[in-house]
């Protein structure tokens, strides 16, 4: 090859970043000079807003397990799809694990979480024996 050849000549190869997120951790939309994606089309219009994380700790952890708790009394609607079911076993389950919580953080929680789960534990067996008294466990 002469010396003009080898200008002209492609030289090596093109490197693109097509990873989803970018260095700082943050999704993006497409990757830099990425075909678009096959599937639907492009949603229109503003990307949907997602809710802020919320912060996790012991009190949140008990309320999402007495929202579960009301959804299976069918006291709720199923956040997914809207109906309210009863399904008495799931619910006399995660009282039963609220309970057990209840006893291996015993003298371990502060006054406002110790009062916190006693009142969600009341308030739950109380519905719980109500909900049972209206549809027994065999019907």
């Amino acid at each position: 090859m002469s010396e003009t050849d080898e200008k002209d000549a492609p030289r090596g190869f093109k490197v693109e970043d097509r990873r989803r997120f970018s260095d700082t951790g943050e999704a993006r939309l497409r990757a830099p000079g990425a075909a678009p994606e096959a599937g639907p089309a492009p949603h229109q219009g503003p990307p949907p807003v997602e809710p802020a994380p919320v912060d996790i700790n012991f009190s949140t952890f008990v309320i999402s397990l007495s929202t579960q708790v009301l959804v299976h009394l069918g006291e709720i609607p199923n956040p997914i799809d809207a109906q309210t079911a009863v399904d008495l076993g799931a619910a006399q389950q995660l009282i039963d694990i609220l309970g057990v919580l209840k006893e291996k953080t015993r003298g371990n929680l502060d006054a406002s979480e110790s009062s916190l789960l006693d009142g969600i534990l009341y308030d739950l067996r109380l519905r719980y024996v109500e909900r049972v008294r209206v549809r027994p466990a065999g019907a």
